[in-house]
This record gives structure tokens, sequence and C-alpha cells, in this order.
């Protein structure tokens, strides 16, 4: 039962109750001799409207409604014969009637209540009277039309919910549907830019490694000749592979570093929502690869984003630290992103999943993201202290560029590899 309809019920039920209390008590204060009859009749017709709530089946069936609506009307019968006040009992007993009824069975049923309270009415009179008919019968029209409009908004009202959620479901699928075709179309994409180009170099360089080892050792000139183009081949590779890595960059990586892409970052922030974003740099900044700068940036990207949507923080600091650089020589080389923010934090203890409605990750998440990567991430935050979240991760020594180059989780002396970012 809605709200309303709670309310609704307890007023009719207030409204039964008073009408009762009216008859006894006028009955009582008049000095009749039946008084005490009329208030006995009065108590047993409230015990018997009482019960009906009380009972499921009435709600739920229309027989046991039936029967229910039957028995009140033969105690309320017995007041009218009793005491001529009753007759104001006949409104709330149309009102139940018709909701409780068929459209037909509660048409019969208040006319048949109208048809007793005209009747008992004009005998307590003494004759039939006009005036006497008119109460119940626009009571009973007033009734009616009451109902039967309640009800027409009431179907009216859960028809446009059930299209409400119909037009969310089809909305739901239909974001479904464009993203999973979007990420087909890239796969596909993609597919067509490997098998066109790094695919078709892989096959020459082997075609050609291939003659080479057939000229040996009969023909070194031609042997030297085909390495030399593999060689050629290889490096072509190695420019589209980079091209192809390049057009999967993030749009705030494009032409910039990692700190003007946190900084405009916090500046966006400041500008689009009310909250002051600060960026921090520390430490000498070192090359990260690509995979790494995408990560971090992602990182925070959530993070400002949770900042902003949760944490009702009037301020956010965004500091990216590098040790190991020379004024920190004995520390070990890596990158540190750490977001703090002054807002209402959270309970630590409490799980935290993605947060997959909003098509960004949440801190189990970023956690994860942090292991793949061989690094860290912690959260410090309790009620009303605000949140800081701190991603570590290694960074390769400076004077190594090839493992700058093929990115973390990657090992050129042909060990175990570390873990890789997925």
């Amino acid at each position: 039962m809605t709200p309303t309809l709670r309310v609704l019920a307890w007023c009719l039920h207030l409204l039964v109750a008073g009408l009762l209390a009216l008859v006894a008590g006028r009955a009582v204060l008049d000095g009749r001799p039946d008084a005490w009859a009329v208030a006995a009749a009065a108590a047993a017709t409230g015990a018997v409207y009482a019960a009906g709530p009380l009972i499921p089946r009435v709600a739920a069936s229309r027989r046991a409604s039936a029967v229910w609506l039957a028995v009140l009307g033969a105690f309320w019968l017995v007041l009218l014969v009793l005491s001529a006040e009753a007759v104001w009992l006949a409104f709330p007993l149309y009102l139940v009637q018709l909701h409780l009824l068929s459209r037909r069975g509660g048409l019969a049923a208040v006319a048949a209540t109208a048809v007793a309270a005209i009747a008992a009415f004009a005998a307590h009179q003494g004759g039939p009277a006009p005036a006497a008919a008119l109460g119940p019968t626009l009571g009973a029209a007033v009734a009616v039309a009451v109902v039967w409009s309640y009800q027409a908004l009431y179907r009216e009202s859960e028809k446009r919910r059930r299209l409400i959620e119909e037009l969310t479901e089809t909305r739901a699928d239909l974001a479904r549907a464009q993203h999973t075709a979007g990420v087909l179309a890239e796969r596909e994409r993609l597919a067509r830019e490997i098998h066109d180009t790094l695919a078709q170099g892989f096959s020459s360089i082997q075609l050609l490694l291939t003659a080479a080892g057939r000229a040996l050792p009969d023909r070194p000139e031609a042997a030297t000749a085909h390495v030399d183009r593999a060689r050629q081949a290889a490096a072509d590779n190695l420019a589209e592979a980079r091209r192809l890595v390049a057009a999967l960059t993030p749009p705030d990586l494009e032409g910039r570093s990692l700190p003007d892409a946190l900084e405009r970052l916090c500046d966006t922030a400041s500008e689009r929502h009310p909250v002051t974003a600060r960026f921090h740099l520390e430490g000498t900044p070192v090359p990260l690869p690509t995979a790494l700068e995408v990560e971090l940036l992602r990182i925070a990207q959530s993070a400002l984003g949770n900042t902003v949507r949760h944490a009702q923080a009037a301020h956010a600091d965004v500091t990216l630290r590098f040790t190991g650089g020379a004024p920190d020589a004995e520390a070990e080389p890596g990158a540190e992103l750490e977001v703090a923010d002054d807002g209402t934090g959270f309970d630590a203890a409490l799980p935290h999943a993605p947060d997959a409605e909003s098509g960004g990750f949440g801190l189990a998440a970023m956690r994860a993201r942090m292991r793949a990567l061989g690094g860290s991430f912690t959260v410090d935050t309790a009620p009303a202290r605000g949140t800081t979240v701190t991603a570590r991760v290694p960074v390769a020594p400076p004077d190594d560029p090839t493992a700058l180059e093929q990115g973390p989780g990657r090992r050129e002396d042909g060990g175990a590899p570390a873990k890789r970012p997925t």
C-alpha cells in the first residue's frame, strides 16, 4: 500500500470511529431508554469494521470482502433500526463497498445501502420525506464519482509507471548494445590495422630470414642482403607498433606529459565543480612508459571523480611524486600519485565495489591495476576526516632506456617477466 492510500485508509477508519461514537454519544446524552442498546450495537459494529483490515483474506479475495461487508451491513442495519443517526455511516460504507467489490457489485451494494438508509430514516421520521432521500442519494453519487475517478487516476498512474520502467530498461539495453557495438567495432578496426601492418611485416621478416638461412653458407652476400632487409622490416614494424600505441593513448596525454595532464585535470575539475583542485609535482621527473602514464592518469581521474561526486569536499590536492632521483639516491626509483581531499570520508572497513554504472572503476579495481603493474595502492580515510588514496609503482632507472621502451613487466635479459598490465 502506498503512503497516500495508507493515509486515506486511516482517515476513513477515523471517520467511521467518530460517527459510531457520535451515534452512541447522542443516545446517551439524550437520555433515551435504549441508549445502552444503541451503544452496544455501535460497539459491535465498530468491532466488525475493525476486524476487516486485520484479516488478510478480506483485502486479497473479493469473496471474503463480500462476506465481511455483508456481516458489517447486518450490524449496521441493527444500529440503524435503533438510531436514526446511524444513517450517517452510509457514506463511509459506500466508499468501502466501491473499493473492495467489483464495479457492478459495488454499485449494487451502494444502491442497497442507500435504499436501507432512506427507508430507515423515513421510518424514524414517521413517514417518507424528500429531504430524507436527498442526503443518502447525493452521498452515494459523490462516493461513486470520487472512487471511480481515483481508480481511473490510479490505473493511469500504474500505466505510466510501467511505461517508464519499460523505457528505462530499453535505454539500458540500448546503452549496453551501443557499448558492445563500439567494443566490437574497435576490435575489428584494430584487427584490420594489425593484419594490414604488423602481421604483413612479420610475414616479410619471416620470409627474409628463411631466405637468408637457405643462402648460407654457399652465398653469404645474398644472406647478408636478406638479413639487412629483415632488419629494415623490423624497424618499420616497430614504428608501426608505436603508431598504433599512440592512437590508443588518452587524449589528455596527447602532446603533453603526465604532469601537464594532471594539472589540466585539476584545472578542469575546479572550473566545472564546486571544489578547488590543486596539482603538486615533487621530485625529479623521469620518463614513464605510456601504459604506466595511462594507468596513473586513469586513477587520478577516478579518485578526483569520487571526490567531486561523493566526498562533498572543498579542496583536493593531486600530487605526483618521483623518488629515487639525485636528492633521494637511496630510495627505490618510483612514481607515486596521491589524491587527498578534505571531504566526509568513509569507513575503510566496508567493502567497495567497482563503479560499473559510471563507466569508471572503484577502489578495488584501482588496487587491482596497481597490483598488475607491480605497484601498491593504499587508502587512508575515516568518517569526517577526508580521504587520501596513494598509488605507487616502480620506475625503470633512467640509464635503462630499453626497459622504458618496453614498459613495465618486460625483461630484456630473457628472464621471467614481471606482472604485466592488463
